[in-house]
């Protein structure tokens, strides 16, 4: 297997490249809209062939790029069945796999940040979007989170994976890049197996968190797949538009 972790500095985000080496398809798992050309480039430079991108849940924090990749490659959109976007062309399932040439990617429903959040594991590699964040998670007071809906998420599927399972999340905002199912058990300030539900309730509920900056475009724009809304103030369009020019890790 091709795997690559490229990071988007506006919004920390993590893109996970997974290509197969036989067949030279590809799958981009969480593009962002403003590292378009980064992506394609990588991807160009390895000999392959983007086949789909998938979103692991609707992106507050910033614009997919699955519908500029379509338009630029032909690649298909995956993301969430329960979201049931008209643009999706792939709808993924708990129990389905999606295959991507030699690839598996076995989905695990995992809401909590989002009702319609969704894992994915490939071998000994798990790709969790919002849900485990390495020592924390995604934030539960939106888009129909719930506390007790990630808490179980987690503790009762992503951590009944085996110890030495990478953890790979969408987000890190301290230049970390992987964990284990084992490393999080033990010292996940949240969510470790110390912490009961109560205290988790307690610590989502206390966190205090300021109203999303960009989630009235984002969300709106995810729903179609990434599309920039037409009413962004000029720093938000900048990012949209790919004007940023962050160095890229």
């Amino acid at each position: 297997m091709i795997f690559r972790q490229l990071f988007e500095p506006v919004s920390s985000t993590y893109t996970y490249l997974l290509g197969c080496e036989e067949t030279g398809k590809a799958v981009l798992i969480d593009p962002v809209i403003s590292a378009v050309d980064r992506d394609l480039a990588e991807l160009a430079r390895l000999g392959l062939t983007l086949a789909y991108s998938l979103d692991t849940h609707i992106h507050a924090d910033h614009i997919t790029a699955g519908l500029e990749l379509k338009k630029r490659t032909g690649s298909l959109i995956a993301g969430p069945a329960i979201d049931a976007l008209p643009c999706t062309d792939v709808g993924v399932e708990e129990g389905k796999d999606l295959v991507v040439g030699n690839l598996r990617l076995q989905p695990i429903h995992t809401p909590g940040h989002t009702d319609g959040h969704f894992a994915y594991l490939l071998g000994d590699r798990l790709f969790t979007g919002d849900a485990l964040l390495i020592d924390g998670c995604g934030r539960t007071d939106f888009q129909n989170g719930s506390a007790d809906d990630l808490f179980e998420s987690v503790r009762q599927k992503l951590f009944a994976l085996p110890d030495d399972t990478l953890v790979y999340p969408a987000h890190d905002y301290q230049d970390r890049r992987v964990s284990t199912i084992a490393q999080e058990k033990r010292r996940n300030p949240r969510l470790g197996e110390a912490i009961s539900l109560e205290r988790f309730r307690e610590i989502m509920d206390g966190l205090n968190l300021p109203y999303p900056k960009f989630i009235d475009h984002a969300v709106p724009g995810n729903r179609q797949c990434g599309v920039c809304p037409p009413d962004l103030t000029d720093n938000l369009r900048r990012y949209c538009e790919q004007i940023e020019h962050s160095p890229q890790g």
